[in-house]
């Protein structure tokens, strides 16, 4: 009898201890549910850096490294060319092919959380991130509408009501998508859902915002769009060229294929051949006017006498490098653009600064296993490789401009006025007028 019951007791605790580890099984696996996965399926799952198979096998007989180097190049210039055709397609197709850009930029980056979090049986999820990319863009673009275009909006009768009611139909529909966000929300997976809804507000505040950005600077003057654009361009081209042949000492762990001698060169090269660029652009008014919309013409013009800064301006040297020029028969005085002050200082931004947009670009990709954030550009990797720097020096350049370049114009003021309601409109026409007349500017009618 003492026998059978040790064995009938030996029977339940084996059963006991198993059941407690299942349920630490199921526990264990409840939790490992709800967390972010980051392993090498990542990289397959998003894409990587792969050149096509015919160009391949016609640099088969290269080293790695050079066949690299021809590919990156190859693809390089393919992209300025395309870059110049755009410009020449003018500012309406510069404004598409940002937006184009910046759709295909939080498509790789939040495709990288959809593979960290698995979200893949919560289809309404993904829908919900791209609702919140559109609701940001009517936000954005139609604060540039109202701003640049208010006299032709004012003109149809429907949308005078989206202009005046336009943060709240904004705020309405963020709100929309926050509501539908909490009524999404499954117990199993709360923590994962709740990672990926921060991913796609870090994503809306990393890519639309600056997009926006880069069409604010644009309506400054296609100048201030494309300089920018190419100080990054030059700097990461030279900064590899420079790297590649010269480079010796690793300039940060988060990117070891950076050298101290590539961005060293890459930064005087930078500042030399953004300064050349520019003495070219400014004497060309397709790039430095304006973009406004003339009511006489009814479309987008970019014509205008240019202003001071780009316009030459002799100016004074200290009289030590003055008597010097006075010995060797140099004039005194010194005729530049004045552009060139501002120039400078971007391109020493872009040089100096620009490039840590691509270190936490790196640093962004290591800590998720992955080379690129997609596949698109043979030799370069995905759409937002490249433009990591490009969203920083677009901010850069929108606070210099606010800063130390934007001052109102008549035709600006003009389209804020417009928005007015006639009575309003009335009572500022005779409040300048007195002031007009106050101040002898303008003569009381005989």
């Amino acid at each position: 009898m003492a026998e059978t019951e040790l064995r009938r007791r030996l029977v339940e605790e084996e059963k006991a201890s198993e059941s407690e580890g299942e349920k630490y099984m199921r526990v264990n696996e409840s939790e490992t549910d709800d967390k972010p996965t980051v392993n090498d399926d990542i990289a397959k799952t998003i894409g990587q850096d792969k050149p096509p198979d015919a160009l391949d096998q016609a640099l088969s007989g290269l080293p790695p490294r050079w066949k690299n180097w021809v590919i990156r190049g190859i693809f390089t210039w393919l992209m300025i060319g395309g870059f110049c055709l755009i410009i020449y397609g003018g500012p309406l197709a510069l404004m598409i092919t940002t937006f184009l850009v910046q759709v295909k930029c939080f498509a790789e980056i939040i495709n990288i959380g959809y593979a960290v979090y698995k979200m893949d049986n919560l289809p309404w999820f993904r829908s919900l991130s791209w609702y919140f990319l559109v609701a940001s863009n009517y936000f954005f673009y139609g604060e540039s509408l109202v701003e640049q275009f208010g006299v032709v909006i004012n003109r149809v009768d429907f949308l005078p009501f989206l202009v005046r009611y336009h943060r709240l139909i904004s705020f309405a529909m963020y709100i929309i998508g926050f509501v539908w966000f909490v009524l999404s929300l499954v117990k199993k997976y709360y923590l994962r859902q709740f990672s990926l809804f921060a991913w796609t507000h870090v994503a809306l505040l990393c890519v639309v915002t600056q997009s926006y950005l880069i069409v604010q600077n644009m309506f400054q003057g296609l100048i201030w769009f494309i300089i920018p654009i190419m100080m990054v361009i030059i700097n990461d081209v030279m900064a590899y060229v420079f790297g590649f042949f010269m480079g010796r000492t690793p300039l940060i762990k988060l990117s070891p294929k950076k050298t101290w001698e590539g961005f060293i060169g890459g930064g005087l090269a930078t500042v030399v051949m953004s300064l050349g660029l520019s003495y070219i652009m400014c004497q060309v008014p397709y790039f430095v006017c304006p973009i406004e919309y003339s009511t006489e013409l009814e479309r987008m013009t970019m014509s205008c006498e240019p202003s001071a800064l780009f316009r030459p301006q002799e100016y004074a040297l200290p009289q030590t490098i003055t008597t010097w020029r006075r010995i060797l028969y140099m004039k005194e005085t010194v005729t530049f653009y004045p552009f060139f002050i501002h120039c400078f200082f971007m391109s020493l931004f872009a040089s100096i600064i620009g490039p840590f947009g691509g270190f936490f670009a790196s640093g962004f990709k290591r800590a998720f296993k992955i080379k690129d954030f997609g596949d698109m550009i043979p030799g370069h990797g995905g759409i937002m490789d490249r433009f990591d720097c490009q969203f920083l020096m677009a901010t850069f350049v929108n606070v210099y401009i606010h800063s130390f370049i934007n001052i109102p114009t008549p035709g600006k003021l003009l389209q804020q006025v417009f928005m007015l309601r006639p009575d309003e409109q009335l009572e500022l026409f005779h409040s300048l007028e007195d002031s007009l007349l106050a101040r002898g500017i303008l003569q009381p009618p005989a």
